[in-house]
């Protein structure tokens, strides 16, 4: 069986064929440049992989509601060119075979749950920390949609007490995202993340934006794993820091083992490394055959 998958990212494109066991079995990458010429690219790519079908986890916000004529619309995003464009039918028009279709988020707790650290489990949040920050929600064996779909990203957060950076988030300025995303971090510091000590104090207070949030999701959906992946992540040095916080923020309201004497194999990396939004965009393409 051969399944089509695309990651979208706001920053790159990820095509890829892999296999019903979760094998990726190729790969390429592209940035994501203007829509118009990131579909043709993404359609020349599959164009002669004799795939059974294709499924697409795309930055968002997306329409994902199957009743609207704008299902597979990418919707209010900042990026130029991108808002109100109809990627899915664009794809559709090209590529005759049944489409997966949910946010990389999504995609990537879906992934996560059928083939990585959440493998077995009923539930788990996928967060991804890296150019902007998303929340794929997965819960009773299903991927929780609704009004829209979980925009986890851009939850409020109360402020480090030594922060007086304002946030770069265009919607909400101090959000999670206009907090802990990449270019928070260089907007508040002047550089990289990648290019600060391990112990920059730049660590601290993004592990207590991320803690605060992790505690609120732990409270309002009991997820029984929470993963944290994204360019960001790959800081380890934040996983004990954000365990600490998120610690601190329940103060033992939540009795449970997984937070009193687990908490290391709770909050995690994810299983599947950076192939989890490719892997879930894969479990997306094999549901939409099933």
């Amino acid at each position: 069986m051969r399944i089509g998958a695309v990651e979208a990212g706001g920053t790159k494109i990820v095509c890829g064929i892999g296999n019903e066991e979760g094998e990726i079995l190729e790969r390429i990458s592209f940035p994501t440049v203007k829509p118009e010429e990131t579909v043709r690219q993404i359609i020349a790519y599959f164009q002669d992989k004799q795939v059974e079908a294709i499924g697409v986890g795309s930055f968002g916000p997306i329409n994902i509601d199957v009743n609207s004529l704008q299902y597979g619309y990418v919707t209010t995003t900042p990026k130029p060119g991108w808002s109100n464009y109809p990627f899915l039918p664009e794809l559709k028009k090209a590529l005759h075979v049944p489409f997966g279709w949910d946010t990389d988020v999504n995609a990537a707790a879906l992934g996560e749950a059928t083939w990585g650290a959440a493998k077995g489990l009923e539930s788990c949040l996928y967060y991804t920390i890296g150019t902007g920050v998303g929340v794929g929600v997965y819960t009773e064996g299903k991927l929780v949609h609704g009004l829209i779909h979980p925009e986890g990203g851009h939850i409020l957060t109360r402020r480090h007490p030594e922060d007086t950076y304002g946030g770069f988030c265009p919607y909400h300025g101090d959000c999670l995202e206009g907090m802990t995303a990449g270019p928070a971090i260089e907007g508040r510091w002047g550089i990289k993340g990648s290019e600060l000590d391990v112990d920059h104090k730049a660590w601290e207070f993004t592990a207590f934006y991320i803690g605060q949030a992790v505690a609120g999701a732990i409270l309002m959906l009991s997820p029984q794993k929470v993963i944290l992946g994204g360019g960001v992540m790959h800081q380890e040095q934040l996983f004990p820091l954000i365990r600490e916080q998120v610690r601190r923020n329940l103060n033992g309201y939540v009795s449970s083992p997984a937070l009193a004497e687990h908490i290391d194999t709770y909050i995690v990396a994810p299983g599947l490394g950076d192939n989890a939004g490719l892997a879930g965009s894969l479990a997306l393409g094999l549901r939409a055959l099933g």
